[in-house]
């Protein structure tokens, strides 16, 4: 039998080693909060990066497109090591 329980935060292997799928994703706004920047600084920051869930809506004929990022944890911590130099 599976054991379909989550993983818990604080497993032995750390919270920036969980797959992606089950660790905390991350929204713009408290990423910005966290690291006291703009919205659309980390919006840039994380636009390109490998990891990141992209939700994205469409144009409309009267709508703009609209992509919402999702930040998982194991994303968040290799960015904040290589900005911070420590790799």
């Amino acid at each position: 039998m599976v054991d379909a329980s989550p993983i818990p935060a604080s497993s032995a292997a750390g919270p920036c080693q969980q797959t992606a799928a089950l660790e905390r994703h991350y929204e713009v706004d408290e990423i910005a909060e966290m690291w006291n920047l703009s919205r659309d600084t980390v919006r840039r920051i994380f636009l390109s990066e490998d990891g990141v869930l992209k939700i994205a809506r469409p144009a409309s004929r009267y709508k703009r497109s609209h992509v919402t990022l999702r930040v998982p944890e194991s994303v968040l911590c290799r960015v904040h090591r290589r900005m911070s130099g420590k790799a």
